[in-house]
């Protein structure tokens, strides 16, 4: 099974059994061992606290929108306005659009992108159940074309799903693409001392956000090649240390801000 298909097998099952297991995920939920988890359980929202987002913006947002998945939450460092219009690259269940529709308020648009049909399924439920009407999921493969017009958005952000990707400068190529010249990306995301080519990568690992990661040189690098300024890596934290589960790496979680134009 070819990468990108296993990786939308995997997201797929996610939203529609809750099972974590092998997942981007903070602490002992990616190991083999873990039990199946309810997507909207305690431990969900524990593991999204743990990366960064804050308790009274979870509640703010459908708990059904929480799956504990990621590495990071670039919406902390987004500063988000009131009206702008903002592109969540593999929206999953949809928790950052949600606080993005919330900062964005009516005048404002929050758009979702996701390759997988039982992740956009969930999400636009979501967003119907709780009455949500400036917020958009759109399906789109991230590295191609994505359904967004040129030069049309304020923020693009993304939680740990840019390292899932095969070509990741034609993702930033395609962020810089509909961005507004003044645009900016917030994206948190994996990095690893060692990366992993050719015959040695695992679809597995790939899945779980280790043998797709860069190292932080080479994730930077492919940055600026798609035509980015003004790159500044804005946090950084260890994330998995050496183990048999990493394949010997140490990975750490960045969270990355650019911007279109000078």
């Amino acid at each position: 099974m070819q990468i990108k298909d296993k990786v939308k097998e995997r997201y797929g099952k996610i939203a529609v059994s809750g099972n974590t297991e092998n997942c981007c995920m903070p602490g002992d939920c990616c190991s083999p061992s873990s039990n199946i988890i309810p997507i909207s359980s305690l431990r969900s929202q524990q593991a999204a606290k743990s990366i960064g987002y804050g308790q009274s913006e979870l509640e703010s947002i459908p708990s059904e929108s929480i799956l504990g998945v990621g590495c990071g939450a670039p919406t902390r460092f987004a500063d988000i306005k009131e009206g702008e219009v903002v592109v969540d690259l593999g929206s999953g269940a949809g928790i950052d659009v949600f606080i993005a529709a919330n900062k964005v308020g009516q005048s404002g648009k929050a758009i979702g992108i996701d390759m997988t049909d039982e992740m956009l399924e969930k999400a636009r439920s979501n967003a119907r159940t709780n009455g949500y009407t400036n917020v958009e999921f759109r399906k789109g493969d991230i590295e191609e074309t994505l359904p967004v017009d040129d030069n049309s958005v304020d923020l693009v952000i993304s939680n740990c799903v840019i390292n899932l990707t095969i070509d990741k400068t034609a993702t930033f190529r395609q962020i810089h693409r509909i961005l507004k010249d003044g645009g900016r990306m917030i994206i948190s995301d994996l990095v690893t001392d060692k990366e992993v080519h050719g015959e040695s990568v695992d679809a597995e690992k790939w899945c779980e956000c280790i043998d797709g990661a860069l190292t932080r040189e080479n994730y930077l690098e492919s940055i600026r090649k798609a035509g980015f300024s003004k790159i500044e890596v804005i946090s950084e934290v260890p994330y998995m240390k050496d183990s048999e589960q990493t394949g010997g790496r140490n990975v750490a979680s960045i969270t990355v801000k650019a911007v279109k134009g000078d």
